[in-house]
């Protein structure tokens, strides 16, 4: 090589190492903010979505950050869905039941009464047509879902009083989740209420509420609500194993990478295992607390569990009527769950039964 080339190629890679080089570091740093439903002194559903920003920034060797905020912090905890589809934030972090009233196939994302629980909605999700269908309904909305946790199957709530039929519900003002278990509830006589997890105390304390649901026994304990209302009903069939969901923009996502597309996708899966064994972990010991509080925990009797079932069934076909969206998954939905069942009665079931009489 002679001289000039030698100092034309040299020239090359300074222009490269100066210009070019930063330009590409630049691109690369991707910085989102992720507006979540829920308050941080919940810390397990809450930091589901701190446990996938952590995965993110690390896989990415932190050139991929997500920020995230607690509810009310960017927007309002309900407002979240708004938040990413019209691109005030790249991402959520919610539980989809809590959008029904915008039309009812989004409790599907989640839990419906007497639905999946969290290994057949995983199984529905991965290997059915759960991710896939909701995918494409989620895509009106200018979003794509991820499983961001699972809490297992639910606690049935706190009451000011014992229920010992479903004529106790009638006139009873009680905080709901999700406007699908509002309508069964109504069926039933009570009269649903919608508002925020870090609102729930003092509206029982105050009388405004006869009763509410929340999760379960680690989160129930940190709000306090044993202290307002002694009577702790299970379980929460309306929750059999509700997903709670990343909501992705779907602009955004199609702007990353394929590298952080993967990224995300393998975070996602991280947050959602961990919460589910993180519930599974913290609730034996918080429900012994409870119990040894003097709380009251109950079995909803026979009559209430079949009440509830035969209410479902009818709001589940007046939902078929109403939204094609609703129909079309909620058959997919239940064609896959007759199998689980079957499955589940063999082995899981006749495990667990077992066991739980056993002397350990």
């Amino acid at each position: 090589m002679d001289r000039r080339s030698l100092i034309k190629n040299a020239g090359i890679a300074g222009v490269l190492a100066a210009g070019i080089a930063p330009a590409v570091h630049a691109q690369a740093a991707v910085r989102w903010r992720l507006a979540s439903s829920f308050p941080k002194s919940l810390d397990t559903i809450y930091g589901g979505a701190e446990v996938f920003a952590k995965a993110v920034r690390a896989m990415s060797g932190g050139k991929f950050e997500i920020s995230v905020h607690a509810g009310g912090e960017l927007m309002p905890p309900f407002g979240v869905v708004d938040g990413v589809q019209n691109g005030s934030v790249e991402m959520c972090h919610t539980v989809p039941y809590y959008f029904y009233g915008k039309n009812p196939a989004f409790a599907l994302g989640s839990a419906i009464p007497f639905g999946l629980n969290s290994r057949q909605m995983n199984a529905w999700m991965m290997h059915g047509n759960g991710r896939k269908l909701m995918n494409e309904f989620y895509a009106k909305y200018n979003m794509l879902s991820f499983a961001g946790g699972n809490t297992g199957c639910q606690m049935g709530g706190w009451y000011r009083k014992e229920i010992k039929s479903p004529a106790d519900f009638k006139g009873m003002k009680m905080r709901l989740g999700g406007g699908l278990i509002g309508d069964v509830m109504t069926k039933l006589g009570a009269v649903p209420q919608s508002i925020p997890g870090g609102e729930i105390y003092q509206s029982l304390e105050k009388g405004t509420l006869d009763a509410a649901e929340w999760v379960g026994p680690y989160d129930d304990q940190k709000l306090g609500f044993n202290k307002v209302a002694p009577f702790y009903y299970y379980p929460g069939w309306w929750e059999g194993g509700p997903e709670v969901d990343f909501f992705i923009n779907q602009k955004a996502f199609d702007g990353l990478s394929a590298e952080n597309k993967a990224i995300v996708e393998a975070a996602a899966a991280v947050a959602s295992s961990d919460m589910l064994a993180k519930y599974d972990a913290l609730n034996p010991t918080a429900l012994k607390q409870l119990v040894a509080s003097k709380t009251k925990v109950l079995p909803f009797s026979q009559a209430v569990l079949d009440a509830s079932f035969k209410a479902s069934m009818e709001v589940f076909a007046e939902n078929d009527a109403k939204s094609p969206e609703w129909k079309k998954i909620y058959a997919d939905l239940r064609t896959f769950q007759r199998d689980q069942v079957l499955w589940f009665r063999f082995a899981e079931s006749a495990f667990d039964s077992f066991m739980s009489k056993q002397k350990l």
